[in-house]
């Protein structure tokens, strides 16, 4: 029930996304009297679905607190629930994102060596795509939060985006080792010593982002959600500046029927639907957040990222690269030592 024309784009969301995913099934909580008569539109939808009936839902306006506390029956805690007890092996959700967050770490719990869950996501750069994490869940990250969110980083890209080897970078305010605050810096220092399976390649800057310099950039809530809106915001800019000057006159009218395979191409790479779905990472169990504001086929690609998150073992494979922090620890201490 959560989005801005949920329950409708949820279900035509889950009847594009079992165009490909066909041994996939779903458990769909909220209201049955408006979701039976959508399942009766999309019956290929309705033959791999089950609906849980609820009337309670949470609100876009409602604090994440005040949704923990008496959102027990809604729809997205129900949802939650049912990965938690092993019923679903993730959750999808569209609706509001910090009472997602609380329920979510309320049920599912952060994996053991993980302090914080970070939120993360996957945007278009000019090499391919790009792993960014935390955008907005942590304003305030000290050096062992950003160490974490480059281990969960670093398995993302591997598991989701198929990159073998990928590279991680701190975001910063400038590529030289003493500039910074002092998290980022001990945190640095302790990636470059440490036996992590990790490819540190050290501070990246804003540009860096969509030059696609590294495959994971690690940041502060704070940062990286600023961040991400600027690229949002520019790309808005844009795309109302490019359509601005192909109506202009007669002739970029023309210009710009030519050129229409092209534009497609370039519409298509850069579809912010193609990229819906923020994984919240460091949680026992799968869970992503879809924009509130997305259509079907947006919704479907979130489908798509919790699918893939959970074929290819996120879980397990962050899991075993905590041990090595773990293993770590004594390099952790020196560092921090230097660097104090």
């Amino acid at each position: 029930m959560g989005g801005d024309k949920a329950p409708n784009m949820v279900i035509e969301g889950v009847e594009i996304a079992i165009k490909t995913l066909t041994d996939v099934r779903f458990l769909l909580y909220g209201d049955e009297a408006k979701m039976i008569p959508l399942l009766d539109r999309f019956k290929a939808a309705r033959a791999v679905s089950e609906v849980r009936h609820t009337d309670d839902v949470v609100t876009n306006e409602e604090k994440p607190g005040q949704a923990l506390r008496s959102g027990r029956n809604s729809s997205m805690r129900l949802a939650i629930n049912a990965v938690g007890d092993g019923e679903a092996a993730g959750v999808v959700s569209a609706g509001n994102t910090g009472a997602l967050m609380a329920m979510a770490k309320f049920v599912l719990k952060t994996l053991p060596g993980i302090a914080r869950p970070a939120i993360a996501t996957y945007l278009p750069t000019q090499t391919g795509d790009t792993v960014m994490l935390d955008l907005g869940a942590n304003v305030n990250c000290n050096a062992d939060n950003l160490i974490q969110f480059a281990v969960m980083g670093e398995v993302f890209a591997r598991n989701v985006l198929g990159i073998q080897h990928p590279s991680v970078g701190i975001l910063n305010v400038g590529a030289e080792g003493l500039k910074g605050n002092e998290a980022v810096k001990q945190a640095a220092q302790i990636l470059q010593n440490s036996n992590l399976p990790i490819q540190f390649y050290g501070f990246v800057e804003g540009d860096d982002i969509g030059a696609g310099t590294v495959d994971v950039i690690v940041t502060d809530g704070f940062t990286g959600n600023i961040a991400l809106k600027t690229a949002e915001g520019t790309a808005k800019v844009f795309g109302t500046f490019l359509k601005e000057a192909l109506t202009s006159t007669l002739i970029s009218k023309l210009g710009a029927i030519l050129a229409r395979p092209a534009l497609e191409r370039f519409k298509m790479r850069v579809d912010p639907r193609r990229y819906n779905g923020a994984t919240f990472l460091g949680l026992n169990g799968i869970c992503v957040k879809s924009h509130g504001g997305t259509d079907a086929l947006g919704f479907a690609n979130a489908i798509d990222v919790a699918v893939e998150m959970v074929r290819d073992g996120l879980i397990d494979s962050i899991k075993t690269d905590l041990k090595y922090l773990s293993e770590d620890s004594s390099t952790i201490e020196d560092a921090q030592t230097a660097v104090n």
